[in-house]
């Protein structure tokens, strides 16, 4: 038996004891939901503000604004885009599709080769800036929006909640969430900014308020 094993075995023990402390009951009384519902003006300009404040940039457009929106934000960009197999058509027209029925078609190096990716989104969060994924067929898999340095995210107003807990209950548990604050950064010893190392460089949200 190891040291790790015989520390572990004693504590299993002692717990099993009689005068064993029973668990403490975690409290459940922390804010379930925000000041604001879904999309209003006050949780979409917060929203705005993360993002900008993470370096995102983002574009507000109508329901029927969305293509137009993603042309402009693809403007500067020579190469494929890539999409997952769900997204409407009309957004990226001409885009290369990534698979069907949540299967992925391209590899790695195809991946590393785009210009940039383009999805949808699941929900998000104005408190903390986040957007959530979950691996529907509108937002593909998560080497999807890992490997492309430029991703564009389409978010409606009435996905973006308040506080944190309201995000967490719009997810569907068993899928696979991710959850997205921001272009990929990380910083060294010396706390020197490196965009680009864990995913997109650049993170491009296109805010609608339509569906």
């Amino acid at each position: 038996m190891s040291a790790r094993e015989d520390v572990l075995a004693r504590i299993r023990e002692a717990n099993r004891g009689a005068g064993a402390p029973p668990p403490p009951d975690v409290p459940r009384d922390y804010h379930r939901s925000g000041d604001h519902p879904p999309g209003a003006p006050e949780v979409l300009a917060l929203f705005r503000d993360r993002l900008v404040d993470y370096k995102a940039t983002v574009i507000d457009a109508p329901a029927d604004g969305v293509p137009a929106a993603i042309r402009a934000a693809l403007a500067q960009l020579t190469g494929p885009v890539v999409v997952p197999p769900g997204l409407p058509d009309d957004w990226v027209p001409g885009a290369v599709v990534d698979g069907a029925d949540g299967v992925g078609t391209l590899s790695p190096a195809d991946l590393d080769a785009s210009a940039a990716v383009v999805t949808a989104c699941a929900a998000a969060c104005a408190t903390t800036g986040t957007i959530a994924l979950d691996g529907s067929p509108d937002q593909g898999r998560r080497a999807l929006t890992l490997v492309p340095d430029v991703y564009v995210c389409v978010v409606r107003a009435d996905q973006v909640v308040h506080t944190v807990p309201e995000l967490v209950a719009a997810l569907h548990p068993p899928s696979p969430i991710t959850f997205i604050s921001g272009p990929s950064a990380t910083s060294d010893i010396e706390l020197e900014r490196v965009e680009g190392v864990h995913g997109p460089r650049t993170l491009i949200v296109v805010l609608t308020d339509g569906s």
